[in-house]
């Protein structure tokens, strides 16, 4: 029909978007509205209005706001299912070094830490106490010492840690 504000945002291939519509917010509200917009801002206005509509006759108390609450709290916990991953993942990277040698048949390349050596461990592969780089015990000792090394035995493997490994 020419002239009707409704015919492009209503096909007739989809009647029940504005049944929905027509129900929830009357045809003259949803008139007024129309002829207020912009002809860009109709179609999303529709748009809009449909999904309200729709989500009020699916649920008369709360409509979309049903939904956005239920979609939060399904990101909220989706975040802490990612945290709780997150921080299993750093806890499996702290307890757990490489030897550096290739791994025997059946038997694992890494070796868990104690935690009465964890934070020298920690210490020693971030550099911070003395030895500027990690080494695994036992691979390729140096027999020098680096200048940036504070430690008077020249064995980088010992990280500067008394008691050692």
């Amino acid at each position: 029909m020419p002239g009707c504000i409704f015919a492009p945002y209503f096909p007739p291939e989809e009647p029940q978007k504005f049944v929905n519509v027509h129900k929830i917010f009357g045809a003259s509200n949803v008139t007024k509205l129309l002829t207020e917009l912009l002809p860009h801002q109709r179609e999303d206005a529709v748009n809009s209005l449909a999904y309200e509509a729709e989500a009020r006759v699916r649920d008369p108390v709360y409509g979309c706001v049903g939904a956005i609450s239920f979609l939060q709290r399904q990101v909220q916990r989706l975040q802490k299912e990612l945290d709780a991953a997150n921080t299993d993942l750093i806890r499996y990277a702290c307890n757990e070094i490489p030897t550096g040698l290739p791994a025997a048949a059946g038997s694992s390349s890494f070796q868990p830490l104690t935690p009465r050596n964890r934070s020298a461990e920690f210490n020693r592969r971030i550099g911070n106490e003395g030895g500027g780089f990690y080494q695994p015990p036992g691979v390729f000792p140096l027999p020098y010492s680096f200048p940036w090394n504070d430690n008077s035995s020249g064995d980088m493997n010992d990280g500067g840690e008394e008691g050692g490994m």
